[in-house]
């Protein structure tokens, strides 16, 4: 959606060792927005995003208008069935969300019809679902997920970072901190009690609100109770600080390695 960062141009490098040709979408998709403030709010940084793509070897740029990828209309005409991605988690607090997600992935897969989609993993349960609609649909493309880049100090690239102040930025470090607090204590300390912790690290950073932080199968996404049979599991959480919302996810194995 823009405001593009070193997470999305690795990417960008991914395709091009993997392609012949690579193309980058820019839209900020106004359906999966379920607050339109959150949507005004949306940094939008177009000729800084071109420069990079093409200083990144970026074949096209389909920078579409919203009759292009709606001309119908923003209301779908599908319901996508995504089970029960859409009612944990990201789907809880973000009504309708995946479903503008898939509304929008499913057109521009049938107007670009790439043999690949590149996806960052730091929106995990968003490669989910749209692995999901590929399946459902038998889309002929195939899913490779990049992983999560962080700045120096852990805090996942994110193109929302932008409109954090330079307190909010500093602060906004927990998040990770958090979710690395679990990795580390996996093993010896209990999933509520690591929930709790976690959560407490947001809050005595500064965070305004937490919407989650869960511990899940990271085949599944399904949250866990105890650790014992599954082999990787993922850490996530959401939170707002500056009145923003940020996300994150780490994955490990129940081991904490």
């Amino acid at each position: 959606m823009g405001a593009l960062h070193q997470g999305h141009l690795s990417l960008v490098r991914q395709s091009r060792t993997t392609c012949a040709l690579t193309v980058c979408s820019i839209f900020v998709n106004p359906t999966q927005f379920n607050d339109p403030k959150d949507f005004e709010k949306y940094p939008v940084t177009i000729e800084n995003d071109i420069l990079l793509l093409e200083q990144a070897g970026t074949d096209i740029l389909f920078l579409p208008p919203v009759a292009e990828i709606y001309p119908g209309g923003l209301t779908s005409p599908i319901h996508y069935n995504l089970g029960y991605l859409e009612s944990i988690l990201e789907g809880v607090y973000r009504p309708g969300h995946f479903q503008g997600v898939c509304q929008v992935v499913h057109n521009l897969l049938k107007i670009v019809t790439p043999d690949y989609i590149f996806l960052g993993q730091k929106d995990y349960q968003q490669c989910m679902v749209i692995q999901k609609l590929i399946h459902e649909f038998s889309l002929p493309v195939v899913l490779k997920a990049g992983d999560t880049l962080r700045e120096a100090d852990g805090l996942a690239m994110s193109s929302r970072n932008l409109r954090l102040t330079e307190a909010g930025r500093q602060k906004a470090t927990a998040i990770y901190g958090a979710l690395s607090y679990i990795k580390k204590n996996i093993a010896t300390t209990g999933i509520r009690q690591l929930k709790q912790d976690a959560m407490q690290i947001i809050v005595d950073a500064g965070f305004d609100k937490i919407d989650y932080v869960e511990i899940c199968d990271a085949g599944t996404l399904l949250p866990i109770e105890t650790v014992g049979s599954q082999v990787n599991l993922v850490a996530l959480a959401a939170a707002f600080i500056d009145g923003v919302r940020l996300i994150d996810n780490l994955i490990f194995a129940e081991t904490g390695r």
